[in-house]
């Protein structure tokens, strides 16, 4: 698979199964990002009906109606609790996003599934971040054309409530597709406060368990999934194995079967499955649910389906190649934008980074890198990553020289933020850059890594006066220059704006915006004039 990210940034990846194409969004792009203000920040999604609650921050209205009708009040980013007693339109916040949407050529926002918002919630609920509140308010629905069966759902939370008497450690989600389709149910359990692990299925549970009668599974099955599923609801580990593999094979090449086979049988199965304790079922589930990720349509149902606690639980201790596979398969569903947040809500940034130190197969270590760049397009994984001190870890690598390339693609996403971007400077970052591209060996014949390299520079050295300093202290300038005079394309332009901005000019002047306000707030600590300051950083 091969594709280009932000900032220009390039990467190669290639599956067995199958090598798709994918093109960023184009809200992801340097100068049209999504600004974070616009995202709710309960789901990450953009906001279509924003509302201003009692502690003064705004969120999508049906977040904060399944806030309370749950009876729990997430915890945000910077710690705080908000307080949902009171809701306010925020109609100037929704009129700017729609007046934003039309200058960008944006389809205007939709409100997200009550379900699907409540499954977010629920994940929260299980790792222990936030509060609960007594007596939970049950609201009407958002809207008429709320794309949920509110009836069914609300009737499917009493009963998983009823149910829930019987075991305490037990939470479940509703997904509800689309108001024609019957609620599906995906159950979850924790093991700890950090980490949610999936309770869909025992890893012993027979899977003919799942009845073809059941209504969720009523439409007509297509002799390919007939045939699979005969194999997969036997009592027989060997059936199972069996079937599985013919899964595997039909979905290894093949749009149509790929999204044929992505059912709510098929899925329901491999729910049960990818959790074997025997190690060819387990490979196997985890193998073809790569395949079908392949697929657009397919992505964002195999995250409402319940799959990434199973993946993560996978990563964490399943077999080399079942890590593998689950580790491919996070890449792959993080390649939708609306996959991004949940993927990081449900806590896969964290094994995805130990995977990508730890994983005994290098494409296991390739995918978790690329899993991790695309999660970290979205500002509250980039946060994540960084409270999780991985700047140091990915440094750490790139100096060893472990996967250079795919590991600089996810710093240059995190010095695009300012926690990331401070993290990287306080952990010496511009000398290990400096010092590989002084390097030569491998990186003199790595285009890709030096053309990254010289990204994650670029990113670093834009609204920042440390960098100067600390640049010139490294021996960039030496190194930009021979770059700019013997370089060609993006990798000599490149060189040539991180060099004016050395020099004080261009966008790293101290001329206006980002720039200025750091200008500013360096001064007032100082306690000196602008030009006695300029006159001691010159000095560097």
């Amino acid at each position: 698979m091969g594709g280009t990210g932000r900032h220009g940034l390039h990467f190669f990846h290639q599956r067995s199964a199958s090598a798709n194409a994918s093109t960023m969004p184009e809200h992801h792009r340097v100068g049209d990002e999504t600004p974070p203000e616009f995202l709710c920040p309960i789901t990450g999604f953009l906001m279509s009906d924003p509302v201003v609650v009692a502690s003064g921050q705004t969120f999508e209205r049906i977040s904060v109606q399944v806030s309370r009708n749950l009876g729990f009040v997430p915890q945000l980013l910077d710690g705080t609790l908000p307080d949902f007693s009171n809701v306010i339109p925020n109609l100037a916040m929704k009129s700017t996003i729609l007046k934003w949407c039309d200058k960008t050529q944006k389809e205007h926002p939709r409100p997200p599934d009550y379900a699907y918002v409540e499954g977010v919630i629920r994940a929260r609920m299980d790792s222990g971040s936030g509060a609960r509140v007594s007596q939970p308010e049950i609201l009407p629905p958002v809207a008429e054309n709320t794309p949920s069966d509110y009836d069914a759902v609300m009737e499917a939370i009493r009963a998983r409530s009823r149910n829930s008497m019987s075991s305490s450690t037990s939470l479940g989600s509703v997904t509800v597709g689309h108001p024609s389709r019957p609620v599906s149910h995906s159950m979850y359990s924790t093991s700890s406060s950090s980490d949610v692990f999936p309770r869909a299925e025992s890893p012993f549970r027979n899977p003919s368990s799942f009845s073809s009668s059941d209504h969720s599974y009523s439409a007509p099955m297509s002799p390919e999934e007939e045939e699979i599923c005969n194999k997969l609801r036997s009592t027989d580990i060997f059936d199972h194995e069996q079937g599985l593999i013919l899964l595997r094979k039909m979905t290894r090449s093949g749009d149509d079967a790929r999204v044929s086979l992505c059912t709510d049988r098929i899925l329901s199965f491999l729910r049960s499955l990818i959790v074997s304790r025997y190690n060819l079922v387990q490979t196997n589930a985890a193998a073809s649910l790569v395949n079908l990720s392949l697929e657009k349509p397919n992505k964002v149902k195999i995250v409402r389906s319940g799959f990434v606690p199973l993946l993560i639980d996978v990563l964490k201790s399943g077999t080399p190649e079942a890590q593998e596979h689950a580790a491919g398969a996070l890449f792959s569903l993080a390649l939708e934008d609306e996959n991004k947040m949940v993927i990081g809500v449900l806590g896969a940034v964290e094994p995805l980074l130990h995977a990508l130190r730890s994983a005994e197969s290098d494409r296991a270590r390739q995918d978790s890198a690329l899993a991790l760049y695309h999660l970290s397009l979205i500002p509250s994984n980039r946060t994540r990553l960084v409270r999780l001190s991985a700047v140091a870890t990915l440094l750490s690598m790139v100096r060893s020289g472990e996967s250079a390339s795919r590991i600089l693609l996810v710093l240059c996403n995190l010095a695009g933020c300012p926690d990331g971007k401070g993290a990287m400077l306080d952990g010496n970052a511009v000398a290990i850059l400096t010092g590989k591209l002084q390097e030569g060996g491998a990186w003199e014949t790595d285009p890709v890594a030096r053309e990254n390299c010289i990204a994650v520079l670029l990113t670093l050295s834009q609204g920042n006066l440390r960098f100067r300093g600390l640049a010139k202290e490294a021996g960039l300038e030496e190194v930009l220059s021979k770059m700019e005079l013997r370089g060609s394309g993006k990798l000599k332009e490149r060189a040539a704006k991180i060099l004016e901005t050395m020099k004080g000019g261009g966008e790293g002047d101290f001329g206006g915006g980002a720039q200025a306000r750091e200008w500013n707030r360096m001064l007032e600590a100082s306690g000196l004039s602008r030009s006695q300051f300029q006159a001691q950083t010159s000095q560097f």
